[in-house]
């Protein structure tokens, strides 16, 4: 197979990496925790982590889910926390303890956080007490053996006691909660420095993280992503962005959360090997405090998704700031409109590169290069040590230049996915992704994406699954059937729409809203409900969604110019 894409390839970057550079992420962590020692690491509400504290803290915490928590090799744990100092710390000791780690999003449901934990077999869960209210509806519905709370401003030194008062008392934004056996997480550490620690082995095959994801099915899954998985893109990463950045010398603003597989390879991990510092915005949607950090940190890297620049570009203070120190852009987890990439570059004098990917490829595949010469509209070419191909329903490679489904492959691409052979089935051929969307090789010889071939909705780059939007709305008394959609949304590429059929008439637009909050997090809800008096199907009763999309556009076509 030729690789023709290797000609757009910067000068400086290799069109292969060597994932035995590295035995596993543990050997990551020593190295580059090591080798950047006194270097600020993580900087959190003005508060800063060496790598080296970042190396004690991590060490002491696996002693202590090793020693007390009883945490074995391959045991599961669970951390659910916002962008915080503890979230790295926690992470790395979990890995460091021989755990697979399961990122869990702080804002899911009871029911989501059920469903995650239960699946996945957790045995431990670090949770920041904001969420522990759930947590204590479905706790002795789960398998979790040990709970270890802790509060936002833990490691934030005195400044920590302050924010963790205003948070709880005067925000009020931790409800009442009691977890039997609840640990602090300040007393885990305490107690973990006393304790003895000796790192596991562990392979290129051991699992390091399982990052849930949906399907077609609508039913979350987790995704195995092994130490070969996280090495290999954290190296296709690093070698990617050569051209522009300096090892030791840059500062990475890092909005997107840690738990979603973007931030945790790009920013935490790939930024670990170029001695980055991350400053970590626990809300980005607080403007005026997040802007009011990059006035402060001259950052250098910026990721994050299409509706956070789009943002950031509505907000003068934004457009004030001195941007001198920015060498790159990177945009995923959801399509850069063109319009925005190009303000972008107006307004920071910086372009905004574009890449894909998925959790399942750990999850960047392909990018635009990093050395000015990005073809706006595009996702770029093949990372390093990675294919791509165009396939046909059959699976069949098209001609360049006609669309088919983007599959992919590399040394990134997850083992499957955990305890689901069918669906990882589905998902793989051989050694061979199959992503789902709809792609192709444009004339220029860049990539792009057409649509999706997956039903699922994108909310500012968050996978939405119709399945599990309906069966949540279809559990109201009220509610005949019901069927989902996503529709095109300035501020988040997409929101969900559902389509109703009543059963009882007197059912409202804002009781299928509320109803729905006892089941899903915020972005999964319906941003807006139609009611009709049936669903197009198929021969064998299933919902069109298709057909109903195609109905929205031609009823509602001022809501589709965007798209």
């Amino acid at each position: 197979m030729s690789f023709p894409w290797y000609q757009y390839y910067p000068s400086v970057v290799s069109h292969t990496i060597d994932v035995n550079e590295y035995s596993s992420v543990l050997d990551v962590l020593n190295k580059s925790l090591g080798r950047w020692g006194n270097k600020k690491a993580y900087i959190n509400m003005d508060k800063a982590l060496t790598y080296n504290e970042v190396d004690e803290l991590s060490k002491q915490f696996a002693a202590y889910l090793v020693n007390e928590c009883g945490v074995q090799k391959g045991d599961r744990v669970a951390i659910q926390m916002p962008n915080c100092l503890q979230y790295p710390v926690a992470m790395f000791g979990a890995l460091r303890a021989g755990a697979i780690v399961v990122n869990t999003n702080p804002l899911y449901t009871s029911g989501e956080m059920k469903h995650q934990f239960v699946d996945s077999g957790a045995k431990v869960l670090v949770i920041i007490e904001n969420f522990a209210s759930n947590l204590e509806k479905i706790i002795s519905e789960t398998g979790i053996e040990k709970v270890i709370v802790t509060k936002l401003g833990d490691l934030l030194g005195f400044k920590g006691h302050i924010v963790n008062f205003v948070v709880k008392y005067i925000k009020k934004m931790v409800p009442a909660y009691h977890i039997e056996g609840a640990v602090d997480f300040k007393t885990a550490l305490k107690a973990g420095a006393d304790l003895p620690y000796k790192e596991p082995e562990a392979t290129h095959d051991d699992v390091a993280f399982l990052q849930y994801t949906g399907g077609t099915t609508g039913v979350s899954k987790g995704a195995m992503l092994t130490h070969k998985n996280i090495i290999a893109n954290m190296l296709q990463i690093y070698e990617w962005k050569k051209p522009c950045l300096e090892e030791g010398m840059e500062t990475v603003m890092t909005a997107l959360p840690l738990y979603h597989i973007f931030a945790l390879t790009v920013n935490c991990l790939a930024m670990m090997k170029f001695g980055a510092t991350n400053i970590l915005v626990t809300n980005p949607r607080d403007m005026k405090a997040f802007i009011s950090d990059m006035r402060k940190y001259p950052f250098s890297v910026l990721t994050g998704v299409n509706t956070l620049f789009n943002g950031l570009l509505h907000q003068d203070d934004f457009r004030n700031l001195d941007f001198s120190q920015l060498k790159v852009t990177v945009g995923g987890g959801m399509a850069v409109q063109v319009a925005v990439a190009e303000e972008w570059q107006k307004v920071t004098g910086c372009t905004l590169v574009e890449g894909y990917g998925l959790t399942e490829s750990s999850p960047v595949l392909t990018c635009n290069p990093t050395d000015g010469t990005l073809q706006l509209g595009t996702i770029g070419v093949p990372l390093p040590s990675t294919e791509i191909t165009i396939r046909d329903d059959n699976g069949q490679v098209v001609p360049d230049g006609e669309p088919g489904e983007i599959w992919g492959r590399g040394p990134q691409v997850m083992k499957g996915y955990w305890q689901r052979p069918e669906e990882t089935a589905k998902t793989m051929e051989g050694d061979w992704l199959k992503t789902g969307d709809v792609g192709l090789l444009s004339p220029t010889g860049f990539y792009k994406i057409v649509d999706r071939k997956k039903e699922m909705v994108c909310v500012s780059g968050f996978n939405v699954y119709p399945n599990e939007v309906e069966d949540a709305i279809a559990k109201n008394p009220k509610v005949k059937e019901v069927g989902v959609i996503g529709v095109p949304d300035e501020r988040s590429t997409e929101v969900v729409k559902a389509y109703v059929v009543k059963k009882d008439k007197t059912l409202t637009e804002e009781e299928v809203i509320e109803h729905s909050k006892q089941f899903l997090t915020g972005y999964k809800r319906p941003k807006h409900v139609e009611f009709v008096d049936d669903l197009p199907k198929s021969n064998v009763g299933k919902i069109l969604r298709r057909v109903l999309k195609e109905m929205d556009q031609k009823n509602h076509p001022e809501d589709w110019k965007t798209k």
